[in-house]
């Protein structure tokens, strides 16, 4: 196993080509609770003992403290400072109730020489927290601030791509900018495509990259401890599932919230476990789906018997995320024709797209299911679409 050090581990190393970003500025900290080193020492108090002068603090969704559910709107007073005295730093939200409050206002950037950010991703275009970094990167830059991200693993690593980029019209926060589903890139090397599409002066962002990552590596072969970075991403294998498992958030199915697998168990009320196992056996390469009954504790479903499975993964290798939940929802949404079937709420502060729409990029996916379409068309097109983004990230790539 190769022991990988993180930007913020060689912060804490007094790396000097790290510390000249940070030692005796006054800086914002964009993180949460999985900022933290191989020690689990969080960054705060690393860049404190750097010789930074930590004077704000920014949450992403979740809050700083990393407790809120998801899409649950963060208040600036309301997010945790990991212990550290409130008179001490400001803290914001910048996940609030309208997406204007994603991003931070010139007044929470006041004072500030830099801004820090050091964000666990997981590796899948849903997950909001490289948006917020692109959001950070954005505002400080317009105030002539720079960003220095510290960067860390992609769980997932970086060589397999699944899903095409969005279509036009279907960008949102669980995709700010154009990449596929399963996008295999490190939260420093979005930055530098982001960096790039704005055309943004070069001082505005320093990439600290990591030390001893190679793209082939999943979490579990960096020697780095596994923080959860939300509520419902307890483990490697929840986000090993993720960029398919997400898009059951899309739907009126459980996506096993209120479980303590999320995203692995799933189902609903009138869902037959067994029937749907039985029909995706030996469908979906390097996973099995093993028949269940759960009763989610929230959100939805909550309280009520659902029949459902959990999803094994087998051979991560063989496994494509993305392409088994579409099968397995386009299986669930045929055969349930009667049951409900798409969120129809607001999802990220868009309105007048649906959500499944807004996780897969598209219409193409609901259209299909609704018409009972074959997806096979869809799903070549969506593999040619994350075979062309090799092009197009290749000069933002920081590891070979």
């Amino acid at each position: 196993m190769t022991a990988v050090a993180t930007g913020l581990d060689r912060v804490a190393a007094a790396d000097p080509e790290v510390l000249v970003h940070v030692r005796g500025k006054r800086v914002g900290l964009l993180a949460h609770p999985a900022s933290v080193t191989r020690t689990l020492l969080h960054a705060h108090a690393v860049l404190e003992s750097a010789g930074a002068q930590v004077v704000t603090l920014f949450g992403p969704e979740h809050g700083y403290g990393g407790e809120a559910q998801d899409m649950a709107p963060v208040g600036s007073d309301e997010s945790g400072t990991g212990g550290v005295p409130r008179e001490r730093v400001r803290v914001f939200s910048l996940y609030g109730t309208t997406f204007d409050a994603l991003r931070p206002t010139p007044d929470m950037l006041t004072g500030l020489d830099a801004v820090v950010v050091d964000l666990q991703d997981v590796g899948a275009r849903y997950y909001t927290f490289v948006w917020s970094a692109a959001l950070m990167l954005e505002a400080a830059a317009a105030v002539g601030i720079p960003t220095v991200v510290l960067d860390r693993p992609n769980p997932l690593g970086g060589v397999v791509l699944e899903g095409a980029p969005q279509r036009p019209g279907y960008r949102s926060f669980v995709g700010l900018y154009d990449v596929p589903v399963r996008h295999g890139l490190t939260i420093a090397e979005i930055t530098r495509m982001v960096h790039a599409q704005l055309a943004l002066d070069a001082a505005a962002l320093v990439t600290v990259p990591m030390l001893g990552w190679q793209r082939p590596m999943y979490f579990d072969q960096t020697g780095l401890p596994w923080v959860y970075p939300s509520p419902n991403m307890p483990t490697l294998d929840t986000a090993v599932v993720y960029p398919g498992g997400c898009l059951i958030e899309g739907t009126l199915l459980s996506e096993g919230r209120g479980t303590t697998r999320p995203f692995e168990v799933f189902g609903g009320p009138w869902v037959d476990g067994q029937a749907l196992a039985s029909a995706l056996d030996g469908k979906l390469p390097g996973a099995v789906l093993r028949p269940l009954h759960f009763q989610p504790t929230f959100q939805k479903h909550a309280k009520q018997p659902c029949g459902g499975v959990q999803l094994h993964v087998t051979d991560r290798a063989a496994f494509r995320s993305y392409e088994a939940y579409l099968r397995i929802l386009n299986h669930l949404l045929t055969q349930y024709p009667d049951a409900p079937r798409y969120r129809t709420e607001e999802y990220e502060y868009v309105v007048d797209r649906p959500a499944i729409d807004l996780l897969t990029g598209g219409p193409e996916f609901r259209q299909a299911t609704d018409a009972g379409a074959s997806l096979e068309p869809w799903l070549a097109a969506e593999a040619a679409g994350a075979a062309a983004f090799e092009h197009t990230r290749a000069p933002f790539l920081l590891y070979p």
